[in-house]
């Protein structure tokens, strides 16, 4: 049994991807999809008829073409993915929101109304948030409304705790991202799977969550090797790009032994983390603050590109 067959005995395997061909090809449980892998899917020549058809769509609608194209593309795309996978997709608000609570909430739920129209359960979808104090917010109203919510670009305890207490369905940290700054902060590249800061982060929230039986789903993302993965075998669920996936399924060892479930229970908080700490934990983190910071500038830059493109194809 290869790798990512024993991965799948123990956590619930997610394709880290728009194209629909590698979904196929790996058959994950579930999807998730950014403005960085929308980008790169439109430009692919079996998506031209998607392309076209949001582009078609908007042109009927009021409002910007280019972004209310871009946003019907997400739904259309979203839409072949879960013809594919039995699970979930997440589809992502614009990133130009992250700081506006409400501006947030009424997105998601366009974006709900757009699969619904298209015969789409809302229990199929997640909403994706960037994992700001205004994100979590919007996520904890959108959960009220049957709307389940995926807080990406997670970096640290105290996002991970206000996600917990907001009641989001999901949580994206972003292993990766950590392991990058630590190398570019450091000046160390010999870091291990035993003490890579990005594993050990989610471990840490993992574990945070088991012992207080908080129900939010973690899943671990953005990885940058298989070593990573396997060290955390077991997370609840685990999003992994096309080339990791192809890389375990050829891989015929033994998986590592990963996470442990069994943790020693926790009580609670006495009271739940407020604005004020909230904001001080994150600015403390210097990591977190800044890959939080440069990960919405990322996506941003990346639904400008998308939308640019959807404009120059009218």
């Amino acid at each position: 049994m290869n790798k990512l067959a024993q991965l799948k005995k123990r956590s619930l395997v997610v394709a880290d991807t728009g194209d629909i061909e590698a979904i196929r090809r790996y058959q994950p449980e579930d999807a998730t999809t950014n403005p960085s892998l929308l980008y790169k899917a439109a430009q692919l020549p079996q998506y031209q008829d998607h392309l076209k058809a949001a582009i078609t769509w908007a042109e009927k609608q009021s409002g910007d073409v280019a972004q209310l194209a871009a946003m019907k593309l997400a739904v259309v795309i979203g839409n072949e993915i879960l013809k594919i996978v039995p699970g979930v997709v997440s589809t992502e608000v614009d990133a130009r929101l992250s700081f506006d609570t409400r501006a947030s909430i009424e997105y998601a739920r366009q974006l709900i109304a757009l699969y619904e129209e298209a015969g789409v359960d809302r229990k199929r979808v997640l909403i994706k948030l960037a994992s700001t104090w205004e994100g979590i917010n919007a996520a904890s109203v959108l959960e009220k409304e049957g709307i389940g919510c995926n807080l990406t670009l997670l970096f640290s305890q105290c996002q991970a705790i206000a996600c917990a207490e907001a009641g989001v369905t999901l949580i994206s940290p972003f292993v990766g991202r950590i392991l990058d700054w630590y190398k570019a902060s450091t000046g160390r590249d010999d870091y291990t799977a035993k003490d890579d800061p990005g594993v050990l982060s989610v471990q840490s929230i993992y574990e945070y969550y088991k012992s207080r039986g908080y129900p939010t789903i973690v899943m671990g993302a953005s990885f940058r090797n298989t070593g990573e993965i396997e060290a955390l075998a077991g997370c609840d669920k685990l999003t992994i790009s096309p080339q990791l996936l192809q890389e375990l399924q050829d891989d015929d060892g033994d998986l590592a032994t990963g996470l442990n479930a069994e943790v020693e229970k926790q009580p609670l908080p006495e009271q739940a983390l407020d604005e004020a700490t909230f904001r001080f934990q994150l600015n403390a983190d210097a990591m977190a603050t800044e890959k939080l910071a440069e990960g919405i500038r990322n996506f941003v830059a990346d639904q400008e590109k998308l939308e640019a493109l959807l404009q120059e194809a009218r």
